[in-house]
């Protein structure tokens, strides 16, 4: 499955979920609609903890991706609008910045759950 995960600031949920993606076989990609400068290191550990590779992923902006040809685009949560883009779900998961590093595990667990519900 062609996967495309949206949120705001692509340092977060939306790269975990791509790092996940990919992991599981799919091929992933993400974006934010307004891009942070690095991927979150407690998003990058959390990862690492139970080897997901995330390196090479970078924050990017949606409007930088082809969105075209994606089976489906997913709004990791916060509202994200993205007029442009015809999004096929909204998984509504909590921002984890600033929030430690049990919160990042415990969005990537639920990440991971929702992937596995989309095969």
């Amino acid at each position: 499955m062609r996967l495309l995960f949206v949120c705001v600031g692509n340092t977060c949920r939306s790269q975990m979920a791509e790092a996940a993606a990919k992991h599981m076989g799919h091929e992933a990609q993400s974006a934010g609609t307004n891009p942070g400068s690095a991927v979150a290191q407690d998003a990058i550990k959390a990862t690492e903890e139970i080897d997901i590779e995330m390196s090479g992923q970078y924050p990017k902006s949606v409007d930088d991706i082809d969105t075209t040809g994606f089976d489906r685009i997913i709004s990791m949560g916060c509202g994200v609008e993205c007029p442009a883009l015809p999004m096929d779900d909204d998984w509504g998961l909590e921002d984890p910045v600033g929030r430690g590093e049990s919160f990042y595990r415990k969005t990537l667990e639920q990440i991971k759950q929702r992937l596995i519900a989309l095969d």
